[in-house]
């Protein structure tokens, strides 16, 4: 199937949304990658956790994101940690998971930086998938069950 690529630079502390959404849900999608990508590179030090969640994430302004990351967390489709420092000395580390969950909804992306108000670019990459109608099914009411 195709691979649909969405790419953005993320704040520190905010959440950005992927529309993903169809009227009849009949397409489904998986991550098939995920990259991150320092905004200023060797100009700063990075200590970035960005996650990529199936449902909304609390208004940033009100509850901004946290570096926290649970895996037991049924919502959570990704999570990625990039490191970086501006001395040459010390390599860029990044590390990567994500669900081989499908899903058929908008995505919300979330960055938590340690290291000040940096902001990190991002690139996914998602798996086009037609569903029949259970995969349909299974994949809205999962969403459903979620955002309750």
């Amino acid at each position: 199937m195709p691979i649909k690529s969405f790419r953005g630079l993320i704040a520190n502390e905010s959440v950005d949304q992927i529309s993903l959404h169809t009227n009849n849900g009949s397409v489904g999608y998986k991550i098939v990658k995920l990259q991150l990508y320092p905004n200023k590179p060797g100009d700063e030090h990075y200590l970035s956790a960005v996650k990529v969640y199936s449902v909304p994430q609390p208004d940033p302004s009100v509850t901004p994101p946290d570096e926290v990351t649970d895996f037991n967390d049924q919502t959570l489709l990704a999570a990625a940690f990039f490191q970086d420092n501006s001395d040459k000395a010390y390599p860029a580390d990044l590390d990567v998971i994500f669900d081989n969950m499908t899903f058929n909804q908008d995505i919300y992306i979330t960055h938590k930086s340690k290291s000040g108000t940096a902001s990190i670019n991002y690139y996914i990459e998602l798996e086009q998938i037609k569903l029949d109608l259970g995969e349909n099914t299974v994949a809205t009411l999962k969403d459903i069950r979620n955002q309750s």
